[in-house]
């Protein structure tokens, strides 16, 4: 007697986040994991040890944090509608809930970086330019700035940034339907790439905004090699249950890519540059001479590897994932396109992250916060020999 044949039929089902989910996600990660890179240097003050590593790391969080939601905002394909979520909030949905967590956090980090910026631009409220009158706008006043009250913001921005660091991990993680989602490794997957593409961004900062600070340049490759380390760990544990633990979401979404060899390659590529890069940052960081000079190249090379790991991780997540049919009914193919839902939007939300940065650069002394420097010629005391004055 012949078996009987059973055909299923899976529906395709077309790409729901494009890649301006994939900025969102790249972006609002380094804004909560700068704000932590910041938190000692701005709990300590001037004094500290991280004062300098604190005026990069909160220039990062400040302009990541604004451009973050603008990038969520055109992923809902009618970016006016935003306001659905405040009038039919659904406590069960992690996009709900984060409708309400984003504000306070943006909120915060912008308010924490006007009052660390603003001590800094009162010195500049006597000027007769343009600058001088933006200065006497922004200060509100020419009161001073109490030190508790930046103090207690950045301790209230670090709750706040836990809560989306949860949010949008969660926020995949429980999608059942898609085995490569369902995991309770991914949320620490997404923290330990955030904070090496945070890292990596201080790591470029210092080096080309400057002034060059040899400590920040420490800092960040220490937190490069230990996120190195733990991303390792995070792939090792995510490996091991899809293993050794059967019936897992795990074990189904190895399955479901085992024989595809793009997603082969992918790994491949993404274990080794982060191998790369993790061993990379140790031998810098043991061998203190080569992170020790302005103009070596290495922070440079290992800031945009960081970089490019944190984007990668948050593209293969959010858009190959999506290429794996529901069920892993087979694949499908997405192609990138150059409209603004494809790589046009890519580029953009980075345009827009450098446009900010260039007008924050221009009209804000951000340099000179928390003790440093503003970057501008001063002149040097008398030589005693000479009697002339020169000019550093």
């Amino acid at each position: 007697m012949n078996s009987p044949v059973i055909e299923i039929l899976a529906p395709r089902y077309e790409i729901a986040w494009y890649p301006w989910a994939v900025q969102y996600f790249f972006l609002v990660a380094l804004a909560y994991c700068s704000v932590w890179l910041a938190l000692p240097g701005l709990l300590f003050g001037r004094n500290g040890r991280w004062a300098a590593t604190a005026r990069y790391a909160l220039l990062a969080a400040m302009t990541t944090a604004i451009c973050a939601p603008i990038a969520l905002l055109a992923d809902l394909h009618q970016p006016l509608r935003f306001w659905h979520f405040y009038a039919h909030f659904t406590s069960t949905s992690w996009m709900s809930i984060g409708s309400l967590l984003l504000p306070p956090f943006v909120f915060a980090v912008i308010g924490l970086a006007w009052l660390v910026w603003r001590e800094p631009m009162l010195a500049w409220r006597e000027r007769q330019d343009w600058t001088g009158r933006i200065a006497r706008i922004a200060t509100l006043g020419g009161w001073q700035t109490p030190h508790f009250a930046v103090r207690i913001l950045a301790v209230v921005a670090a709750i706040l940034s836990l809560s989306i660091m949860v949010y949008t991990g969660s926020e995949i993680a429980v999608v059942e339907g898609r085995p490569l989602w369902n995991t309770i490794w991914l949320p620490p997957l997404l923290l330990t790439t955030g904070m090496m593409g945070a890292a990596g961004l201080v790591l470029l900062l210092n080096r080309v905004a400057g002034p060059w600070d040899a400590g920040t340049d420490r800092k960040m490759l220490g937190v490069i090699t230990l996120f190195g380390l733990l991303t390792a760990g995070v792939v090792l544990m995510w490996g091991m249950e899809g293993l050794f633990v059967e019936g897992s979401s795990i074990a189904a979404a190895i399955d479901s890519v085992r024989h595809e060899p793009h997603w082969r390659n992918t790994a491949i590529w993404g274990m080794l540059a982060g191998a790369v890069l993790t061993l990379a940052a140790g031998l810098m960081l043991w061998r203190a001479g080569w992170s020790n000079k302005p103009k070596i190249l290495g922070p440079w090379i290992l800031g945009l590897v960081a970089l490019h790991m944190a984007w990668m991780a948050r593209w293969v997540v959010l858009m190959h994932v999506q290429t794996v049919q529901k069920q892993t009914a087979g694949y499908s193919e997405y192609i990138v396109g150059w409209q603004s839902s494809g790589w046009g939007g890519v580029i953009g939300i980075f345009g827009l992250w450098l446009a900010v940065i260039l007008i924050i650069d221009i009209f804000v002394p951000w340099r000179a916060a928390l003790g440093g420097s503003t970057g501008e010629p001063r002149p040097a005391p008398l030589s005693p020999n000479q009697g002339v004055a020169t000019h550093g």
